[in-house]
């Protein structure tokens, strides 16, 4: 059962997916100042959004873990951190063509959203290294907890510091007044948005199954270990 609502929560995304990308090419009119580059738009700002989110979610499993003690919750924050920061290449690599097609620079050090992506990915890709160097799994556990939780916390808190800031090139797409995108291009963003986080659900449960049946086996094999060997008859002498 749970192989097959994972089946259909993967080919929904699909078809969302698909769907978005009909938007964007078919739907969505081109950008009157930026010409068709324009339309990475639609992947580079979701995906960022997830990543950020995921930091974030991830902070509030570190918080699940530390007042149970429940080991899943540790996992789910793992699997999340690990998630958002291969989205997080995906976000730094469409930045970076955009940027190249639009401003002539593959990086703009004085656009405060660049810079403050980058500044929360780099942070989070010290988790791995961090929770790794620690062999005890109480310890380890318990450390990752903490460190997703401080960091999880800078996300909201550097994005308030973006919106604060003067010098803004990027499109304000969530704002007060509802963004700075006419209406053919706020429903294509809404909907790709939509299919980028039903793709990180997507891996998210698959790998988070995935970590299931290999604890599990694990488990099984431990268990086999420990049994005890039955003793062999001993033959009757002649």
């Amino acid at each position: 059962m749970r192989a097959r609502r994972l089946s259909i929560l993967a080919l929904t995304a699909s078809l969302a997916f698909a769907t978005a990308l009909g938007l964007v090419f078919f739907y969505a009119p081109v950008d009157a100042d930026q010409g068709p580059v324009q339309k990475i738009f639609y992947i580079h700002v979701p995906m960022a959004i997830v990543a950020l989110s995921g930091f974030v979610v991830a902070g509030a499993m570190g918080i699940a873990y530390l007042r149970t003690g429940d080991r899943r919750w540790d996992v789910r924050s793992y699997v999340l951190i690990h998630l958002s920061i291969i989205f997080g290449v995906g976000v730094l690599l469409t930045g970076s063509i955009w940027a190249r097609a639009s401003w002539g620079h593959w990086w703009v050090w004085d656009e405060p959203t660049l810079v403050s992506f980058l500044i929360v990915f780099l942070l989070f890709c010290t988790y791995q290294p961090l929770r790794f160097a620690i062999e005890d799994g109480e310890r380890q556990a318990r450390y990752a907890a903490v460190f997703s939780i401080l960091a999880g916390a800078f996300v909201p808190l550097n994005f308030i510091a973006v919106r604060l800031a003067q010098a803004y090139t990027h499109p304000r797409v969530l704002g007060a007044t509802g963004g700075s995108l006419p209406g053919s291009m706020r429903l294509t963003f809404l909907v790709s948005l939509g299919a980028v986080t039903m793709v990180f659900v997507t891996l998210l449960r698959l790998e988070l199954t995935a970590k299931r049946a290999a604890a599990r086996l694990r488990r099984l094999e431990r268990s086999r270990d420990d049994a005890p060997v039955p003793a062999r008859p001993v033959a009757a002498l002649p």
